[in-house]
């Protein structure tokens, strides 16, 4: 990932990204239980809009972390499927 070790494999890179993000996911949790859960029960829509902002906030996250992601490669299309 960004300004890792290149001999590190590609399978080790991976097993930590996945590690940061079931920790990022435990941390939404927790915020989620202790902060929005009660709330949402005083004040449904408010409550809400500040979950929808943390979630913004870990998927930034976790695009920022991922990198740039390469195009997915995949079958063509036949060219006349191209044409208006």
């Amino acid at each position: 990932m960004n300004g890792d070790n290149p001999d590190r494999s590609w399978d080790q890179q991976l097993k930590d990204a996945g590690a940061r993000v079931e920790e990022e996911v435990r941390e939404f949790i927790r915020y989620f239980n202790d902060d929005v859960v009660p709330d949402i029960r005083k004040n449904g829509s408010e409550a809400l809009r500040a979950a929808a902002q943390e979630l913004n906030r870990l998927a930034q996250r976790m695009d920022e972390r991922a990198g740039p992601t390469p195009p997915r490669e995949g079958p063509t299309p036949p060219k006349d499927a191209l044409k208006p």
